[in-house]
């Protein structure tokens, strides 16, 4: 029986077996070679702007022969890819038929607090949801995911999450042949156990504090698997889809990839770079050439934002570890390219802010552990401003239209921060201007000190159905890193 280890950071994935495209979400058996699951894609538009989705439980083999029970979305695990674009009213129909409470929640999709899919929207067994999303925000690679209270950290980790593709009419010329040139890529860690290949989900106070992590990195649901690209450039979007785990990829021989979106959408120009941290809940997408012909493994380093307890864990060795193995075959005859320019994000006016607020991102490291969570299984201080989350309570109030500056501070360990139903730029990361990769609109910042944030409130949220904020390591959000505000 493989014991859990909680902090096991780079360790290599084994040699496994995962599902083919054609079977990946209809539990086929896994053969003998491993290439990358490519989720189904369901465009909106050629569905009339209705789509309808199933939670359920169901069987995955991350190890050949060895079926594990997962959760998935209309699957046994992860969901398909949405595609929406700019001006659909699409609705949306989700049964919940898991046994247990779920909610959908739209992360990064900017619409009102009454269909945000946050804790308060909670689709009972048997029941099922029937929003309407109004697409009112540019091109960009979203996600949707659970968000029941105290459920949300367990209901991702036993597969609830997929991608959703928001385009805007924009022609940049990138690579676009889905599941071809433009690929979507969830990286996520479990501990599996390689006996029945089950992974578990038994909470220890070290876990709350600081996040579940595993010692396995797996890709669309499969460990190490092998994508075959055409040679030219390639379009990855990445959803870093783990509790936890801060990945840090780079490619084995030390080529140059562009970022060219992150969580809000395009930046102005592709940032050349050669390693990318990526922290829980963030996307990024970038563009690889692999006109050279020559296959290249993608791989991660260490978590190094661990705070303390990073300095006497794995996290303090410089191992890297196979996340993803890229083979080329001939070029293609539709090939994107590299362009010089993208999209300019919107202009921001700092000095336009209404008020300035600052928040505190305490989990129980540093002598910060003074209070208990209210709830049984999460024994330690988890909160913000020194409060845990209180459904019943309104923590803040912002007005339509405005714009508010946010400073957040993490104690003991970075946090990545998350705010609903809003898109905020950058202004400082530990008083300094942040990198370029991350000046663009985001909904997800690392916050390893101290952050300050321009916050964009364009979406209402009344107080039966406010929008939510927190740290996005999925067990210091359950036990009570999380906040909500409503937005008039």
């Amino acid at each position: 029986m493989l014991t859990r280890r909680a902090f096991a950071i780079g360790a290599g994935a084994a040699a496994s077996a995962s599902l083919l495209d054609p079977g990946f979400g209809r539990g086929e058996p896994a053969r003998a070679v491993t290439r990358l699951p490519v989720p189904q894609l369901i465009d909106a538009a050629i569905h009339h702007n209705a789509i309808g989705l199933t939670v359920s439980a169901g069987h995955h083999e991350f190890y050949k022969g060895k079926p594990t029970r997962t959760y998935g979305y209309s699957g046994p695990i992860l969901g398909p890819v949405l595609r929406f674009r700019r001006g659909d009213h699409v609705e949306m129909s989700v049964r919940n038929e898991l046994g247990v409470a779920t909610t959908v929640h739209w992360h990064g999709l900017l619409v009102p607090g009454d269909v945000d899919g946050g804790p308060q929207r909670k689709i009972e067994p048997g029941a099922t949801w029937r929003p309407t999303l109004s697409i009112d925000q540019p091109a960009a690679t979203l996600w949707y995911h659970p968000h029941p209270h105290h459920e949300t950290g367990r209901q991702v980790y036993l597969g609830l999450a997929g991608l959703i593709i928001v385009e805007d009419g924009h022609d940049l010329g990138l690579p676009d042949q889905f599941g071809v040139d433009d690929l979507p890529l969830t990286i996520q860690d479990r501990v599996i156990d390689e006996t029945d290949g089950s992974i578990g989900y038994d909470l220890s106070e070290l876990d709350v504090v600081y996040g579940v992590r595993g010692d396995t990195v797996i890709v669309n649901g499969a460990i190490t698997p092998t994508a075959h690209v055409p040679a030219g450039w390639v379009r990855p979007r990445l959803l870093n889809g783990s509790n936890a785990r801060n990945f840090e990829l780079r490619f084995q021989d030390g080529r140059t990839f562009h970022v060219i979106a992150s969580d809000g959408g395009f930046l102005s120009r592709p940032v050349p770079m050669s390693v990318l941290r990526i922290s829980p809940a963030e996307r990024f997408e970038i563009l690889v050439d692999f006109s050279g012909g020559q296959p290249v493994v993608l791989e991660t380093g260490p978590d190094r934002s661990m705070g303390l307890f990073g300095a006497i864990s794995d996290a303090g060795t410089d191992e890297y570890a196979p996340v993803m193995r890229f083979e080329v075959g001939s070029a293609s005859e539709t090939a994107g390219r590299l362009p010089s320019q993208l999209v300019e994000p919107a202009a921001i006016a700092p000095v336009e802010a209404v008020r300035r607020r600052s928040f505190v991102l305490n989990n129980g490291v540093c002598g910060q552990r003074t209070r208990m969570s209210n709830h049984d299984g999460m024994p330690a201080l988890i909160g913000i401003n020194g409060r845990t989350h209180d459904p019943n309570r309104i923590d803040a109030e912002t007005k339509l239209g405005t714009s508010e500056i946010w400073e957040i501070t993490s104690v003991g360990m970075a946090h990545p921060f998350h705010v609903h139903g809003a898109l905020f730029r950058i202004l400082s990361l530990d008083d300094k201007s942040p990198p370029d990769h991350l000046k663009g609109w985001k909904d997800v910042v690392l916050v390893e000190g101290k952050a300050e944030l321009l916050v964009k409130f364009t979406k209402p949220a009344a107080r039966g159905y406010p929008f939510m904020y927190h740290c996005h390591i999925l067990e210091h959000e359950d036990a009570g890193m999380m906040a909500q505000y409503v937005c008039t």
